[in-house]
């Protein structure tokens, strides 16, 4: 039997199958163009259902490791090699993509303030550690690896007022002598924060599924900033194949990936997209997301996670800046996301935009 389904485990056996057959493709068991085995052979193979083996199959299409083509079957289209050995069919981009908006509940949220309150006291009043909290770095290291499969110690994360503070960051920590080369079209905003940093970029022309190889070739950035979920203002989501081929370019030229996560928790997919940050082996990435789309605008927490080939480098250049975000805001989105209320607002908005999309 190839492919194993644990029935004692947590994991739904959709799950279990998926990340088979996607560990055979990413390993070149099947290379790209080869048909993959049908539902049927799976479910003979693996004793699951048709249902089963439809859901692993999604899941591997909406990613961008296969295609199903009709009467035919299920073909592999993630390329393992070559990223730069043949040019791109470009579909035209999207055009006014709107933005999420997911705000979380004000009642839960005034709940939870009062929660904080009533158990901290005046402990709200005391510094906080430089890097943030240890109870809200601990949080989202935890949910990131339950919700979306990064495993990050809590020491590897950094709190901070919102994105463009960790821009900031970015910059001092890697060095204003780089070049960054940053989406086009992308949020003008990280291009204005950047050159506001004394750093030159350079803008690379966006594809179909993500910045068009001979971009990424011409180059002569070591920092490539990419949004690869519905990167703004284009709505283009980068392929798996894609999100390879950035790491490769960062490991080519000992360069450095910034990956702006922004939107992704709402997701309309199954099953969220793999991070860069999670498919990095050689600690070329660093990680920024926030809490502004999934809380509230008004809720100016950020955080980056850094590889560890970084840390001791961060702590040694930057360590000594006070965090910017005040001990009582850290506890309060520390209790809502340990309390469970993040994730079911999460989940919720993506209930509802799923049912929206499909009316």
């Amino acid at each position: 039997m190839k492919y194993r389904i644990d029935k004692n485990s947590n994991e739904s056996a959709y799950m279990q199958l998926y990340r088979q057959l996607r560990r055979d493709i990413t390993d070149g068991v099947y290379p790209e163009g080869v048909r993959l085995p049908s539902k049927r052979t799976l479910c003979l193979d693996c004793g699951v259902s048709v249902i089963t083996a439809e859901h692993a199959y999604a899941i591997l299409c909406d990613e961008g490791y296969a295609e199903a083509r009709e009467r035919s079957g299920y073909y592999v289209i993630y390329r393992k090699d070559g990223f730069f050995s043949s040019p791109e069919k470009i579909k035209p981009l999207a055009q006014n993509v709107r933005r999420s908006d997911g705000v979380f509940p004000f009642s839960a949220l005034a709940k939870c303030m009062r929660k904080v309150l009533a158990d901290r006291g005046e402990d709200i009043y005391v510094k906080s550690p430089n890097n943030g909290t240890p109870e809200l770095r601990y949080a989202i290291a935890d949910y990131l690896q339950r919700s979306r499969g990064i495993n990050v110690k809590s020491s590897e994360v950094i709190i901070g007022s919102g994105a463009e503070y960790l821009y900031g960051l970015t910059v001092q920590l890697l060095g204003r002598e780089r070049i960054f080369a940053l989406e086009d079209p992308c949020y003008d905003k990280i291009r204005r924060v950047y050159e506001a940093n004394g750093v030159r970029c350079e803008a690379l022309r966006l594809g179909s599924d993500g910045v068009r190889t001979e971009e990424l070739r011409r180059s002569s950035a070591s920092v490539l900033h990419v949004t690869p979920f519905h990167s703004y203002p284009s709505g283009i989501t980068a392929s798996a194949s894609k999100r390879r081929e950035y790491l490769e370019w960062a490991k080519s030229r000992g360069g450095y990936i910034v990956e702006d996560d922004f939107d992704s928790e709402f997701t309309l997919l199954s099953k969220a997209e793999d991070t860069v940050f999670s498919l990095d082996t050689e600690s070329r990435v660093i990680y920024i997301n926030t809490f502004s789309k999934t809380v509230a605008p008004s809720f100016r927490i950020g955080y980056a996670l850094l590889p560890p080939s970084l840390l001791s480098e961060y702590e040694k250049k930057l360590g000594f800046y006070s965090c910017t975000v005040p001990v009582f805001e850290q506890y309060v989105l520390a209790e809502l996301i340990n309390n469970g209320s993040f994730e079911r607002h999460i989940n919720r908005t993506r209930r509802a935009r799923r049912k929206n999309s499909t009316d």
